[in-house]
């Protein structure tokens, strides 16, 4: 455990760690309310944090006026890359893959191919999870504008891949 924000004597004290700049109370101390902000919130802010109260000659609350919250800072997913592996002839097989290097809680993956018509995909070809679409003997009708987005609850990035057989 690390402090990071005290209030002691009349006197708000800010620990000199990482969160320093970013944090404070929210309301001022007389108002009993001691709610914390944090801006700028960032991927390692996540974890839990711990409030406790400790009231001046008060031996009967030691160790009970504590609080505890989890706080999980979200991440959109990245840009993804677009990847075609195989050699895209007709009767042939080929996989399309994409990846995002970022995001939390990790992305789901959707294919769907737009240019000329408009076409989902579904498992067993389509992998949500891995972000791969297999593509199994080709045809010329099967060339086409493919669009990746990779998406889970802190927003979504796309991209895509000219498949042309």
């Amino acid at each position: 455990p690390m402090q990071i924000l005290t209030y002691l004597d009349g006197v708000v004290k800010v620990e000199e760690t990482e969160l320093k700049p970013r944090v404070g109370f929210l309301y001022p101390i007389l108002t009993h309310n001691i709610s914390v902000f944090i801006n700028a919130t960032r991927e390692h802010d996540s974890g839990q944090y711990m409030c406790t109260v400790n009231v001046v000659d008060d031996v009967t609350s030691t160790g009970k006026n504590i609080g505890v919250i989890n706080l999980t800072v979200l991440v959109p997913p990245a840009a993804p890359t677009c990847q075609l592996h195989g050699d895209p002839t007709v009767g042939a097989n080929v996989t399309l893959s994409c990846t995002s290097k970022k995001g939390k809680p990790s992305p789901a993956y959707q294919w769907q191919r737009t240019a000329p018509t408009l076409q989902v995909f579904f498992p067993p070809a389509h992998d949500r999870a891995r972000g791969t679409l297999k593509l199994t003997n080709l045809s010329l009708e099967m060339s086409g504008l493919y669009v990746c987005m990779a998406e889970n609850r802190a927003g979504s990035a796309e991209c895509s891949i000219v498949l042309e057989v």
